[in-house]
C-alpha cells in the first residue's frame, strides 16, 4: 500500500510495514538479526572513531545502514564522507536552517516533491532548472541549500530509506541565464554531494525537456559523474514515453505525460513540512567531525 502525503504536506515517519521490511530483506539484507548486529557494530565503530560526532540511537544509525545494505564499515565510511563534505563546504552549510531559505521555497517553484510515491515506493524530486529558475533571485548556492534541506527531511522516512528516491531535472526553457548559474564549481559541489554525501538510495536521475543549449551544461557536469551515477542517468528530451519506461504514467502528473492532474502545488506548499523538522536540522548541524571545521 502506497503512502501519500496530504495537505498540509508532511512526511511519513511511522515504522516500516511488514511489506516494506520484506522489500528491505530482499534488497538490503535487513532481517531482525542482521539489523540488531549491524546497529551494535556501527555503534561500536562510531564510539571508537573519536574524530567523529554523531548520534547513536537505533533510528539514527538506520539512516546510514539501509543505503549501505547493513554493512557497518560502509556506513561508517559514509558518515566520514559526510563529515568531510560538511567541513569542506563549511561557509555554505554552517548552521543552515529552513528559515535561511524560506523565500527561496515560498517565492519560487524550483524544487518540488511529488506528494505521491511511484509504484516502486520511491519519492520523486522534481527540479525545474530551466526558465522557471531565476539565478539572480535564487543563486546556485541557495539552490544547493534547498536540495540539502529536502534531503534531510527525506532521510527521516523509513519507506524512503528502503525504496530510495528518483530525481527529475526539468530543463524546459533553459537559456544562457541559467547556464551561467550552473558554474563548474556548482556542478562539482552538487555532484560530489549526490554521489558521496547523501545517506539515501539514489535510484534514478532523469533529464527532461533539455534544449540544444543543454550541451553546455552537460560539458560542465560530465567530468564529475562517476560510473555508478552514469548507469542511473537517463536523457529523455521531450519524449515522455521514454520516461514512462522507468516511472509509470499513473504516478506522474499531466506535466510529464502522466494521468495525475497537472501540478498545482510546489515548494511553497511543502515548506511548512520542512520548517516542522527544524530541530532535526539543528541536530544535524552539530554532526560531523568532532573537532569542528
Amino acid at each position: 500500500m502506497k503512502t501519500t502525503a496530504q495537505p498540509p504536506f508532511d512526511i511519513v515517519t511511522e515504522p516500516p510495514t511488514a511489506a516494506m521490511l520484506e522489500v528491505s530483506r530482499r534488497e538490503l539484507r535487513e532481517t531482525p538479526e542482521v539489523r540488531e548486529d549491524a546497529i551494535k557494530r556501527l555503534r561500536e565503530l562510531l564510539h571508537n572513531a573519536t574524530d567523529l560526532h554523531y548520534a547513536d540511537d537505533d533510528d539514527f544509525l538506520l539512516i546510514f545502514l539501509r543505503p549501505c545494505h547493513f554493512y557497518p564499515d560502509s556506513a561508517l565510511k559514509m558518515m566520514r564522507r559526510i563529515a568531510d563534505f560538511k567541513k569542506n563546504n563549511y561557509p555554505l552549510m554552517h548552521n543552515l536552517s529552513p528559515e535561511d531559505e524560506k523565500l527561496s521555497f515560498i517565492d519560487h517553484r524550483i524544487v518540488n516533491v511529488l506528494t505521491n510515491r511511484d509504484s516502486k515506493g520511491r519519492r520523486i524530486l522534481i527540479v525545474s532548472c530551466g526558465a522557471v529558475w531565476d539565478p539572480k533571485a535564487v543563486t546556485s548556492e541557495k539552490l544547493f541549500r534547498m536540495f540539502y534541506l529536502v534531503h534531510l527531511v527525506a532521510q527521516l522516512e523509513p519507506e524512503t530509506q528502503i525504496n530510495g528516491v528518483v530525481i527529475v531535472m526539468d530543463f524546459e526553457g533553459l537559456s544562457l541565464k541559467q547556464v551561467r548559474g550552473l558554474s563548474p564549481s556548482f556542478s562539482k559541489l552538487l555532484l560530489t554531494f549526490l554521489q558521496e554525501a547523501v545517506p539515501l538510495r539514489m535510484k534514478e536521475f532523469h533529464i527532461l525537456k533539455q534544449p540544444y543549449i543543454f550541451n553546455m551544461v552537460w560539458t560542465l557536469f560530465k567530468p564529475f559523474i562517476g560510473d555508478k551515477l552514469k548507469k542511473r542517468l537517463y536523457f529523455h528530451g521531450n519524449d515522455m514515453k521514454k520516461l514512462h519506461k522507468h516511472i509509470d504514467p499513473c504516478d506522474l502528473p499531466k506535466n510529464y505525460g502522466g494521468t495525475r492532474p497537472a501540478l498545482d502545488y510546489g515548494s511553497r506548499e511543502w515548506y511548512p513540512c520542512i520548517e516542522k523538522y527544524t530541530e532535526h536540522f539543528q541536530r544535524w548541524n552539530g554532526y560531523g567531525h568532532a573537532a569542528g571545521p
